[in-house]
């Protein structure tokens, strides 16, 4: 059904869905950029408008219509009537009717242009634990309500203090758009604390032993994957921030990389190269033009499944083991521990907290200092 010009549109979303239809009302024309995936107020210097981005070079920039959610619909008709009012009055949308997933889908819109990618993606990892609440109006969701949602989720401290950040926002949202009262925002109340020395989703961590590691060396010129467990192995670093870093982060003159994101602040950290594992840096540097370090067979960025799933479980199964790619992380602090390093050097290399700073800004002699520290293992 073809709507007035700027009345909005109404479509049906895929899947199998309770309220399938949603409506929405078209808003003004935005720039966005699309390798940082926000909208802008503004169009920047457009001499960089043509850009390689991962998905070839293309325009960086585009100019797209913004839209306002007004809800989502059992029936095209009900959507058709939802977006006729609000059109009438915009700011009464019968919010005595508007449910959980509709207050996030609403928040996010917005708030999703203002974070990095990493930060939507937890907030999108948040949401999925909720999925008991979803469908349920914002005016009857109580206190008992939301703890379930925490008692049930089966996850740990620091994943369910992300989640309540998510709820915070969210009824601090539906309060400033009077969805519901003030006094209805009950996330203050939660309790989390009793988990803080629980982790129902902790696995066994196990180093690898001395035998393990030889065998590693010795299979690493079969297959070029395997020289990323050895880096993971003498450098500590998370799974993550190896695939997640980029060749710009890397000096190899000076043998360091700094980590810039990290999943806690302690990790923020420059990352000693032990002299053993440069020739796998080398290797990987200059293996394609790929902007990150480590990269797939069709030089894009690695993701955690792709790598997991495709190359760590089953190469450490051919070699006989059983790991997961933390224990890398145990095992580099092990190793440094039995070879005498200072706990202080290795909760610097290996960014645990406790090294007493945010960031590391590291001297020319503390990097030395590292760079022996890692070359004792």
């Amino acid at each position: 059904m073809k709507l007035p010009n700027g009345f909005g549109n109404v479509s049906k979303l895929s899947g199998n869905r309770r309220k399938p239809w949603r409506a929405r009302k078209t808003n003004l024309y935005r720039w966005y950029d699309r390798k940082q995936m926000k909208y802008l107020d503004e169009l920047p210097d457009t001499s960089n408008i043509m850009e390689k981005l991962e998905d070839g070079i293309t325009f960086r920039y585009a100019y797209k219509q913004t839209f306002v959610n007004v809800g989502y619909y059992p029936t095209q008709k009900e959507a058709i009537q939802a977006l006729s009012d609000y059109n009438k009055d915009p700011y009464d949308l019968h919010m005595d009717t508007i449910t959980f997933a509709e207050v996030y889908d609403r928040w996010s819109e917005k708030k999703f242009e203002q974070v990095s990618k990493s930060n939507i993606q937890g907030y999108q990892a948040s949401y999925k634990i909720c999925n008991k609440i979803k469908d349920m109006r914002m005016v009857d969701i109580k206190l008992d309500h939301l703890q379930k949602v925490i008692d049930d989720s089966g996850k740990n401290y620091p994943t369910l203090k992300k989640l309540r950040i998510l709820f915070s926002q969210l009824f601090d949202y539906a309060v400033i758009h009077e969805i519901i009262t003030k006094d209805r925002n009950m996330v203050e109340y939660l309790d989390i604390q009793q988990y803080r020395d629980r982790n129902p989703n902790a696995y066994n961590r196990k180093p690898f032993n001395k035998n393990e590691i030889s065998t590693v060396w010795k299979w690493n010129d079969t297959n070029e994957h395997i020289s990323i467990i050895l880096m993971m192995i003498y450098t500590g670093v998370r799974v993550s921030e190896l695939l997640d870093l980029k060749k710009e982060n890397v000096n190899l003159e000076e043998r360091y990389f700094k980590v810039i994101e990290s999943k806690t602040e302690a990790g923020i950290r420059t990352v000693p190269i032990a002299e053993k594992i440069v020739p796998l840096f080398e290797y990987w540097m200059n293996k394609n033009d790929c902007k990150y370090v480590l990269s797939t067979p069709d030089n894009k960025h690695f993701l955690y499944r792709n790598f997991y799933d495709s190359y760590w479980k089953p190469l450490t199964q051919q070699m006989g083991m059983e790991h997961r790619p933390h224990d890398t992380r145990h095992t580099c602090v092990s190793m440094l521990t039995v070879a005498g390093v200072d706990d202080k050097v290795i909760k610097k290399i290996v960014g645990h907290k406790g090294q007493g700073v945010t960031e590391q800004v590291y001297t020319h002699f503390e990097i030395t200092e590292l760079i022996e520290a890692i070359n004792k293992i």
